[in-house]
Formats: structure tokens, sequence, C-alpha cells
């Protein structure tokens, strides 16, 4: 704690008293009022997804915005209430979606049957751009949903540092019930009618995978821009980020979110004063976990977190959970649900015949699937110690108010699951680069490596001779590993792990420096908000 404390006294300089006073001075003058339509959302069962977003938006706002009307440069005559006008306009700009598109076309079935498609594409914020956010295919799909997700995702890559602005899409319709061609089809239908309406390019708004949809249909959506409108654009595979290798994809990107969850998780659990808060010892050791989802998220988080030495004791799915208190192997159970197309019957863990899983004992809980599934029927519940949202808004506003009341550390889904959109952004700068990560200097790493391991043998030599033939110099293991140079996985890789650990500290920080405590939401919030702030403070408002 005393480390954290330091790291935190450097950020905010050698002039705390006087920022304090300005801080504190400006408070009086500034109270962010949360909207009346909202004031309700903190104590209900089941709120809307965007509505959900926009109270934790407005809860950050209410610990920020003296500091961010303190800061603001208006130059020396401005007054305070200049400035908290100004301040409380921005903040205003952020809130709202910018641009919702919905839209309706016709498919034909393979059985001769027309059928009507509907799909959505929300932009909540064009502060940086191109927009960034996923397509998903899910019969739960609204206009609701894909207005929180993309706002979600405008904070989130504030969060993590990515300069992308937020935005998601999706299409109503379980993709299970439909053949390949036919989901072909709607996914190149769904991509020009985006295109026709400006919501698809390299610069514009660049899609990505989510539920119900993977590299496949980003294939098909890059295939069908690079061919009708961005015909003449160099980077047109540019415009969707998800991609197979061989179509401009990156390696990495498939398992970034759940090594994203894994090292977001890793640096709270290392970090001592969070552990001691929470009556945890640091470290992966003897850690048991249950998630919520066997999808893409949850496998490769599973992979990951027992790979560090925590042990995976339950997996829920819609149509069954497991449950096995001496661990469950993620790779064995991988295999089952590729040949089986189920984790039930899965023969190394028994069937749960509890309520719910989620509310079993275990160290830390893992929500991997869908949104609000920790509400305030069930918050009080929760024995897990650490919740890490791997899925986008798991945890309903009054359930996240229970959880941080019992002293539950909730580590929030727009940092853990961001690992997603940072490597996309890895993917994107790689197609609009064209080349690969490492290509230009992995044989002169290589080359550069062999000569400082002869330069070291001749060194040697020329000090204690060569008597008995030449002096052998042997390269470590992990030094062994890294000669030949780095990969574009571990140039991914190092650069998903650096930006999680980075985000952590920053999120730390924030919740010091606001006396946060437990409520890491709403320093990501927070966090997230500041560096938005500046971005349109600096370039203004355009006409």
């Amino acid at each position: 704690m005393l480390n954290l404390a330091r790291r935190c006294s450097q950020v905010s300089g050698g002039n705390g008293s006087s920022f304090s006073l300005a801080v504190r001075a400006m408070s009086s003058a500034v109270q962010h009022q949360i909207p009346e339509r909202l004031k309700y959302i903190p104590d209900a069962d089941d709120p809307p997804f965007f509505e959900m977003v926009e109270y934790f938006f407005h809860r950050a706002c209410q610990v920020a915005e003296p500091k961010l009307a303190s800061e603001i440069k208006l130059g020396p005559k401005a007054t305070v209430e200049e400035k908290r006008e100004r301040t409380a306009g921005i903040l205003m700009i952020m809130e709202p979606c910018h641009h919702v598109l919905e839209m309706c076309f016709p498919v034909k079935r393979d059985n001769g049957i027309y059928e009507m498609i509907t799909g959505y594409r929300a932009q909540h914020s064009n502060h940086r751009t191109p927009t960034k956010g996923g397509i998903r295919y899910s019969m739960e799909v609204c206009v609701d949903e894909v207005k929180a997700l993309s706002a979600l995702m405008t904070f989130k890559c504030a969060c993590v540092d990515v300069p992308f602005g937020g935005a998601k899409a999706g299409v109503r319709i379980n993709p299970r019930d439909y053949s390949a061609n036919e989901l072909e089809k709607i996914t190149r239908r769904f991509t020009l009618e985006l295109a026709k309406k400006g919501f698809i390019g390299p610069g514009i708004d660049v899609p990505a995978p989510d539920m119900g949809t993977g590299e496949r249909e980003m294939s098909w959506i890059a295939d069908t821009y690079s061919k009708t409108i961005g015909y003449l654009d160099i980077n047109g595979h540019a415009c969707v980020t998800g991609k197979p290798i061989n179509q401009g994809g990156i390696h990495g990107r498939v398992s970034a979110t759940g090594r994203g969850v894994f090292h977001g998780l890793e640096n709270f659990i290392m970090e001592a004063s969070y552990m001691s808060m929470i009556g945890l010892t640091p470290g992966w050791a003897g850690k048991t976990f249950i998630v919520q989802g066997f999808g893409n998220v949850g496998l490769h988080t599973t992979r990951y977190l027992t790979r560090a030495g925590a042990v995976c004791v339950g997996i829920a799915e819609s149509d069954g959970s497991i449950y096995n208190r001496n661990g469950i192997d993620p790779k064995a159970l991988e295999i089952y649900k590729v040949e089986e197309g189920t984790i039930v019957g899965f023969p190394g863990a028994e069937a749960y015949k509890g309520e719910s899983l989620l509310l079993e004992e275990c160290d830390i809980l893992v929500p991997a699937a869908v949104e609000k599934v920790i509400h305030k029927g069930n918050a009080d519940r929760v024995k897990a110690k650490i919740i890490a949202e791997a899925a986008n808004g798991p945890t309903t506003p009054a359930a996240d108010k229970i959880l941080i009341n019992k002293n539950v550390l909730v580590i929030p889904d727009l940092y853990i699951n961001a690992g997603g959109v940072t490597v996309s952004y890895f993917e994107w700068l790689k197609n609009l680069n064209h080349v690969s990560y490492g290509r230009l200097t992995f044989k002169y790493d290589n080359d550069s490596n062999h000569h400082l391991l002869e330069s070291v043998q001749e060194s040697l030599e020329r000090r204690f001779g060569r008597v008995g033939g030449r002096i052998p110099i042997t390269p470590s293991e992990s030094f062994a590993k890294r000669m030949g140079g780095a990969s574009e996985k571990d140039i991914v890789h190092s650069g998903l792990d650096y930006t999680m650990e980075r985000s952590a500290r920053n999120i730390m920080k924030v919740a010091m420096q606001y006396n946060l405590g437990l409520d890491l939401r709403t320093a990501a919030y927070t966090h997230s908000i500041e560096k938005i702030f500046t971005t349109y403070d600096a370039s203004g408002l355009s006409f």
C-alpha cells in the first residue's frame, strides 16, 4: 500500500495542497446531479442496459467534475461559473449516442422462403475516429443493447488508451438456425447497408467479432467492403478486425479477450493492498474460480488462469453446469465440447444441481456470458471475493452497491475485457502499415543475438586463452527462446500485457486520488471521462 501511495503522490505532483484547495473551491460551485430519469437505477431489479451505463457515467461525473472544472483552461479572466458551464457542457456531449442506424432487409433462405432481417449499428462517440465495436448475432439484440454496448466501448477504449470512439452492431437472428450460405447472404447484405449509410470504413467505423460471429463473418465483411464501396481504397481490409490470418488478421486475436482477463486479474491479485482489503493473500496459488460461459472468452480465461496456478471448480452454460471441487481440466473440457457440442455429461466433473453456480463458494467469479446476471436479487448471496467482468454489463448498479458493501472486489468490464479491442487496434495498425509485426526486424534481431554471444566468447578467450579448445557459451533457456527475435504473437502478447498493466496502475491511482476504496468501476469510468474530456476540450466544438 505504501508503494502505491508513493506512486500516486508522484502523479499528483508537489503542489498537492493547492490542488486540493482548488478542487474543494470548485466543488462548492459544481454539484453534478444524476438526471431524474436515472434516479431509480441504483435500486432497480432489472434496469435497461443503456440506462445502467448512463448511471455509471453520471456517478463518475460526480467524482470527476470538480477537478475537471478547476483545471480547465479558459484564460485568466474566466470566472468560476464560465468554467463550470463549459465543463458541464462537455460532459453532456459525452453521454448520448451520436448516431444510431436501424435497418430491415430481405433474405431468401435455402428453402425458398423469404425473411426480413433486422439489424442495428450505434456509434456512441466520435471524439476519436474511427469508431470501434463488435457485431453480434443474437435474438436478444435491440436498440437499447447496441446503444449500451457502444457507450461502454467508448469508455473502454479510453480506459486502455486505444484511440477509438465506441460503436456496436447487432443482427437479430439466432445463427444456429441458419446455414452457412444463409449467414453469408445476411452478413454481406448487412455490410452493404452499413456502407450505404457511411457506417463502415477504415477511417470511419471498424467492426469486430462478438457473440455469434467470428473470423468467418469478418472475412465476408472485409471482402464485401473491398469489392464494393472500398474497391479504390488500398486500406480496404482495415474496415474490420478479427479476420483470419490470411485475410489480414493478427496472431493472438482469438485469445486476446481471455488473455486480457487473466492479466487484468493478475494486476490486482498481485497487489497486496487490494488483497488485504478483501481478506485474500497475493498470488494465484490455491485460488479457486468459477466461469459462467464457456465460449471463446470463457475458454481462454479458464486456460490462462489454470496455467497460472488457480483451480477451476465450476463452469456454467445455458444448457447446464458442471462442478468439480478438485478442479476441471480446460483442455479436456474443450475437446469434449467440440465433439459433443455441450459441456453437459463431461466425465471430468459432476452435473451441478444447485440453485446457481454463481452463488457457490470460490475466490474468483468470472461472468463471461451475458449482461445483468448479478442483480439485486442474488448479489447478497455471491460468495466470491473477486468478480472479473469478462462479459459486458454482468452486474447491475444495485448489485454493484451490495457487492462493494460486502467488500467484494469487482474488476469492471470496461477494463478487464478490453483485451479484444486492444489487439483489434494492433490488427488495424498492421492493416494500415501493410506489413506484419516483426517482419522487418526478425532476422536482424536473430543475427544481433548470435553476434552478442560470439563477442562474449571472444572476450573470454582473449582473457583466458584457448588452451583446450574454444570456451563454450551456452545461452539460458529463456534467452535461447528469444534469440530468434520477436514473432508477431510475441509482440502482440507483450503489447497487450503492457496495456493491461499500465491501465490497472492508472485505475489504482484514480481510486486512491478520489478515495474510492474498492469501487474500481467508478475509478475506471472517472479515468476514461478525464481522457475524453481533455480531447473534447482541446479540439473544441465544430459547427
